[in-house]
Formats: structure tokens, sequence, C-alpha cells
């Protein structure tokens, strides 16, 4: 995809796609198998949450007005992505399929009426 798509123009599938054609122009097959791709994603996790690490409320809204900033957070959550589609490509993961049907394993898991406004693991709701 050449041209900025908005997130409603755009599939996984496309996004798929372009992370696949990426790697295999640059030859990059034999180095991302499951381990090291789901490495790569931990890694571009880590320096994601480093732009927060020791921030206050105040700081971390100040981070997303600042627009270099706004961008370089971008950036890293933009390489946790391409790693997540790279793994889901490389592995043959459906990724809508394993959303959606993780996200009914959350809402049984976190109901409504234990869950709202709390921040517990649901086995300490």
């Amino acid at each position: 995809m050449s041209r900025e798509a908005s997130d409603a123009e755009v599939s996984l599938a496309e996004l798929k796609e372009e992370v696949r054609r990426f790697c295999t122009e640059r030859d990059w097959d034999q180095f991302h198998r499951a381990k090291d791709v789901a490495i790569g994603l931990i890694t571009e996790a880590a320096e994601l949450l480093e732009h927060f690490r020791f921030q206050s409320p105040e700081q971390e809204e100040a981070l997303f007005r600042d627009p270099q900033r706004r961008r370089e957070i971008e950036d890293e959550l933009a390489d946790v992505l391409f790693f997540a589609l790279r793994f889901a490509e490389r592995c043959d993961v459906d990724l809508a399929t394993a959303f959606r049907r993780k996200m009914v394993t959350n809402a049984r898991n976190y109901p409504v009426e234990k869950a709202r406004g709390r921040n517990r693991k649901y086995t300490e709701l």
C-alpha cells in the first residue's frame, strides 16, 4: 500500500499482505520463525512502554500533545502491529477470528456487573 489509509479504509488481510510482501522482498522469511517474531513483538512493545516509564498522568498526556513525541509513540505502536501482523501471517492465524473469539472469552470472564469500574483480574472479581 503506497498511500496512507485510515483504519476504516484498510483490512487486516491487506496489512498482512503488505507485511508479507515487505519481508519477502528483503528475504527475511529465514529470520522470521514464530519465536523470532514473538521476540520482535515483545521488544517493540517494550520500546513503546519506555515512553511512559516514570511518567505522571499529566506528563503522559503531554507526550501526546507534543507532535514529535506523539509520532515516536505512533511509530513504536506501528512496530508492534507490524510484528503482530507478521506473526499472524507466518503462523497462519486469522486475527479477526482469534480476536473475536478472545472477546467472547473476555466478556464471559469480565461480566459488566462485576468488572465495571474495576481493574482486577477476572479471578479476583
